[in-house]
């Protein structure tokens, strides 16, 4: 068969590596009894590996082109359907129609939406990624760390992540600029905050680490307008030092910051 060009504008990067592609679908762990959804299955290399575990594949495609490709080469298999669109606008849940894991070769210019999207409830049991290596060290990165920044904090109060292992460039067809890894996530029996509580926490993480070098007293009294006194309590009731910087506050102690303004 002949493919289509990859598209630079929708960051189509093709995982040809069929050894590569299988260790991806084995982390994801799927059985005959699990839904899957992928993330742009592009040319289906990846949608083969799922289809020979998991009982149901649905896919969303962005490309136009390679929606009906896809089509066509499993017009005869039932257990996959192709959703053609953007997968920002799709409801995974009410897709999957009950619970489902997530899977996808996520376009590396908007890796970061596409996670935060995944993690809306009803989140998926696991999920697996192949994203840009960069991103990985961000979101498995601790408390302290070099690449500890927003990102972290966010999947972490939700997800206990892995970076399972790497990806070199070559695999690809085109080859990126960059080195990539595989990340797996599955939604914490504890999360750091609940339902009503992910939005302000998102902004409040986010307010903080737009001043991460300057220290938490600072940083309270810029992003929620308070006083010296204001803030000072506020560091109290969280057991927080106030001349701590945001990036060395794990995600439980973001939960209790935002907590102990309510």
């Amino acid at each position: 068969m002949t493919h289509p060009r990859a598209k630079k504008r929708l960051g189509q990067h093709f995982l040809t590596d069929r050894r590569l592609l299988a260790r991806i679908a084995d982390a994801l762990g799927a059985t005959p009894a699990d839904t899957v959804i992928e993330i742009g299955p592009g040319r289906g290399a990846l949608t083969e590996q799922l289809l020979a575990r998991a009982g149901r594949v649905i896919a969303i495609e962005l490309d136009r082109v390679l929606a009906p490709m896809l089509r066509a080469r499993w017009a005869g298999e039932p257990r996959l359907t192709i959703v053609e669109g953007d997968v920002l606008e799709q409801d995974l849940g009410e897709l999957a129609a009950g619970p489902y894991l997530l899977a996808g070769n996520v376009p590396y210019n908007i890796t970061t939406p596409i996670l935060f999207h995944a993690m809306r409830r009803p989140r998926p049991a696991r999920a697996v990624y192949l994203v840009q290596r960069e991103v990985a060290e961000r979101i498995v990165c601790p408390p302290g760390g070099e690449a500890y920044g927003a990102l972290s904090v966010n999947v972490q109060a939700l997800a206990k992540v892995e970076l399972l292992f790497g990806v070199a460039a070559r695999a690809f067809t085109p080859p990126p600029k960059v080195e990539s890894s595989v990340i797996r996530l599955v939604p914490r029996p504890d999360p750091a905050v609940t339902e009503d509580e992910e939005d302000a926490f998102r902004r409040l993480v986010l307010g903080a680490f737009g001043m991460r070098r300057k220290q938490l007293r600072r940083v309270l009294r810029s992003i929620w307008s308070l006083t010296v006194e204001e803030a000072d309590a506020l560091l109290a009731r969280a057991g927080l030092d106030g001349a701590a910087r945001p990036e060395t506050l794990s995600p439980a102690d973001f939960a209790r910051l935002l907590r102990g303004r309510a």
